[in-house]
């Protein structure tokens, strides 16, 4: 698709999930430690972009209301086609009327991840219908260089994120950090366009990192299915906070992906701004006190 058409955009809908358990409540850590998986799913209150991923003592948290679908073909799609900064309004409950934003998806079955204020949030209910404004996949600017691929991103958000054109025919990411590729994990192998990358970062490797920042990982091409290139980096949004589970941790929706040479990543991990509320026009009120009710209970 060229710069001179418009973007295909479609309407999709999704329903509120509700948290799932199996026939036993527990997870194992790398430590062998049994632990509930509270804050895998669902909707998730009292976290918020910007905050760190080692915030909550949860696991897979992520700052919103995931959305899925009943029937397996649609809920393929739904993922597939939102893209992070596509529009999402609640259209049934509680919070009927509410607009929010997609911020992300996760892999598993497919789940799209959306945020909405946090009175919002908290009418909200499993079951809710949601309509997303699917808009976005399949865009392409114009100033992108050829062996860059772009996903995941709706077109007017480009440029409002520390993304930008060089002079020698790269484009240039800013990102809080820039890791190697054998900290890729769950997701490697899946499609980029309906799945994240588990970065394996725990509280205590001196990572930085925070939800809605941009991260790079080398040596990952994600144009298709996710996988180990030489030469080649990926640049993701980070939408989930972090995990116990061996092979989890902290998620990132890839946005871009390509050769180093075209693609430059300059790390700032004191000054970074990627993905945040006011960019999205999703503000927490100062009066309201962040509620800290997700826990990994052991």
């Amino acid at each position: 698709m060229t710069a001179q058409l418009d973007a295909v955009a479609v309407n999709l809908l999704g329903s509120v999930e509700h948290p799932e358990l199996g026939d036993s409540p527990y997870r194992v850590d790398a430590d062998g430690n049994p632990y509930v998986p509270v804050g895998d799913g669902g909707i998730v209150l009292g976290l918020a972009l910007g905050d760190s991923v080692f915030a909550l003592d949860g696991d897979h948290a992520a700052p919103g209301a995931c959305l899925v679908h009943n029937d397996e073909a649609a809920r393929h799609a739904l993922v597939l086609y939102s893209c992070i900064g596509n529009e999402a309004v609640v259209r049934t409950g509680a919070a009927a009327g509410a607009a929010g934003v997609v911020l992300g998806k996760r892999g598993e079955a497919g789940r799209v991840i959306t945020g909405f204020g946090p009175a919002d949030l908290a009418r909200m209910r499993p079951g809710d219908q949601v309509s997303v404004r699917g808009l976005g996949q399949g865009f392409r600017p114009a100033w992108l260089p050829a062996g860059v691929a772009i996903m995941n991103l709706d077109p007017g958000l480009v440029t409002g994120l520390p993304v930008e054109a060089g002079t020698g025919g790269e484009v240039t990411v800013g990102v809080r950090t820039v890791l190697p590729a054998k900290l890729a994990g769950n997701g490697l192998g899946r499609p980029a366009g309906g799945w994240d990358l588990d970065l394996q970062v725990g509280a205590g490797d001196g990572q930085d990192v925070r939800l809605g920042d941009l991260v790079a990982i080398e040596d990952i091409d994600s144009r298709y299915n996710m996988g180990y290139r030489r030469g080649w980096v990926s640049v993701g949004i980070v939408v989930h906070g972090a995990s116990p589970l061996p092979g989890h941790g902290p998620g990132m929706t890839p946005i871009l992906t390509g050769p180093r040479s075209a693609l430059v990543t300059v790390a700032d991990p004191d000054g970074h701004a990627g993905l945040t509320a006011a960019l999205l026009k999703l503000h927490r009120p100062a009066e309201e006190p962040a509620q800290r009710g997700v826990g990994r209970h052991s």
